[in-house]
């Protein structure tokens, strides 16, 4: 399929609109179709996605690339499914109008036609790692900007939990799953001499029957017969299968959740081995991590978002998606990365979980102030403060009573310094309970977290109590990002899987929720209440 640029956009003799009645035009100019079409659907540039087609030219011409992309920006701006923009694009005129398909016959997209787009675009990010969807907001954000007349000097931040289409798996279960996929692969290619004592695995009651019905076996006894099973199948299939997602599903299963006992069998890992956040969730999401956060467990991935905001109102202007142990700080980092020197000075506003002195440094260099209001869930232990570390911020050197510690060692998995003192000079300490000394025989363990020992410091430092107002208002404002995309755009419910393919149906979510902003910025009602409130005051 090659590129062809959409030209058919001009409006021809008896294009349905010079037929519509004045009261009809007058509804249709005051409608969203009127804003999209002069705003939206305008600016975006085709030649961006080119190359997702090929260059031959004597090959099927591909659909309108604008229209679909339109199409896709309109069927989350108003819930729909793929089905129903299809239905809408055919009967709805204000769609028609929207896309600059008033002319064609018929219209020149359909469900299947929008899912091979997203599926051209997951597919090329995946080989060259470009995401060329990201390039288009960046571009129509910055076309909205500026018709918004919103200054690009002051920026907002903030990062949400996208949750995967996944239920929460027992480890027998993530296991049993795992291994029946490969069997039942194995089944169907007819490969039946490689599962011999292992059929009921293909059995599709087996699973229930297995996991939950069979009370008189022991948890920890069905387990390790899994183990057993899929150890013993895994050599037997890797010359014809090792290739697979599901032989590779198995196998990093078993990796990540077995080790070796002294004989040399696999068995299942304990509390005190190495799991971390990055081990498989659940075989229908590969690359979806766990986080717990706030108190809560969160399979999936994060965006983090950032905001241009001034008096005229806000628009989003970059988004960032990754698997949700990617951390704030690394979200910003890029962020300044790909930022290029300002002339005047601009301003990133943050919470505390942005906090950093290195990135402060590497963004003053390019003329970037970074704020941050110390909002952090809970405000950290105010005796953290008062330790004292060595130079290189990696050795406890006193603790708040003044004493020295017999060892210190910087921790760096968990980014903090594990001091132990002398059991004497903790065991009667007035300040025992509060810094969460463990007596041990001879001596006291005191672990100092690093972020939270900056941020108890900031905290104790004197602040402009009006300036840190005035930062909190207006990054106050970004908070209700993450709650629109989940009460309208159902961020958390999207109906597919994957980083790439989650990540896609985000990316037009977000220009969506942009083009609301558009919308009412015509209307004259997107204002910024926290400007306007400091102006007056």
């Amino acid at each position: 399929m090659s590129f062809v640029e959409n030209s058919s956009q001009q409006i021809s003799l008896f294009d349905m609109l010079a037929f519509l009645s004045k009261r009809k035009q007058s509804f249709l100019e005051k409608s969203w179709a009127k804003v999209f079409s002069d705003h939206v659907f305008a600016r975006i540039n085709e030649h961006i996605f080119a190359p997702l087609y090929s260059e031959k030219t004597n090959s099927r011409p591909n659909a309108p690339i604008n229209v679909l992309v339109g199409a896709l920006i309109l069927k989350d701006l108003n819930g729909l499914t793929d089905d129903e923009i299809e239905a809408s694009c055919i009967f709805d005129f204000r769609y028609q109008y929207a896309l600059h398909t008033t002319s064609f016959e018929e219209q020149p997209i359909s469900k299947r036609t929008m899912s091979r787009f997203r599926s051209r675009l997951a597919a090329y990010e995946l080989t060259t790692g470009k995401d060329l969807l990201h390039e288009c907001f960046v571009d129509l954000s910055e076309g909205m900007r500026e018709f918004m007349d919103i200054s690009p000097d002051i920026k907002r931040m903030d990062s949400m939990m996208i949750e995967s289409n996944i239920r929460k798996m027992g480890r027998l279960e993530l296991l049993y799953t795992c291994l029946a996929n490969l069997v039942r692969e194995l089944h169907r290619d007819g490969r039946t001499d490689l599962t011999e004592g292992m059929e009921h695995y293909a059995d599709p009651n087996d699973r229930n029957r297995f996991i939950y019905h069979d009370s008189e076996t022991p948890q920890a006894e069905k387990l390790q017969k899994v183990i057993d099973d899929a150890v013993n199948l895994l050599p037997r299939c890797e010359d014809e299968y090792s290739d697979t997602g599901d032989y590779q599903l198995l196998e990093r299963a078993i990796n990540e959740q077995t080790k070796k006992d002294d004989s040399g069998r696999s068995i299942p890992k304990d509390k005190s081995d190495d799991m971390n956040s990055s081990i498989l969730q659940n075989p229908a999401d590969p690359d979806a991590t766990y986080r717990s956060k706030a108190g809560k467990e969160h399979r999936g991935y994060v965006a983090n978002i950032t905001e241009a905001v001034d008096e005229n109102g806000s628009i989003s202007t970059d988004y960032q998606f990754d698997v949700n142990t990617h951390s704030d700080k690394e979200f910003l980092r890029k962020s300044i990365e790909k930022a290029e020197p300002a002339e005047d000075v601009a301003v990133f506003i943050t919470d505390g979980g942005y906090s950093d002195e290195e990135l402060a440094a590497i963004a003053a260099e390019k003329n970037i102030a970074i704020l941050t209001t110390n909002a952090l869930g809970r405000s950290p232990r105010e005796i953290l403060a008062q330790f004292r570390l060595n130079d290189a911020g990696t050795q406890v050197t006193s603790c708040p009573e003044g004493y020295e510690p017999k060892s210190s060692a910087y921790i760096r998995q968990t980014n903090s310094v594990r001091a132990s003192f002398p059991r004497s000079c903790c065991e009667n300490c007035q300040h025992r309970t509060e810094c969460l000394a463990k007596l041990k025989a001879r001596t006291a363990v005191v672990n100092v977290p690093l972020i939270s020992r900056d941020r108890a410091i900031e905290k104790a430092s004197p602040r402009d109590s009006k300036a840190d107002a005035i930062k909190a208002r207006i990054r106050n404002g970004i908070e209700t990002i993450p709650s629109i995309l989940r009460r309208k755009y159902h961020v958390d419910d999207m109906p597919v899987r994957g980083k790439l393919k989650i990540k896609i149906r985000f990316g037009f979510k977000m220009l969506a929720l942009n083009f609301t902003k558009l919308w009412l910025c015509t209307k004259g009602s997107e204002k910024c209440r926290a400007f306007n409130e400091i102006s007056t005051e």
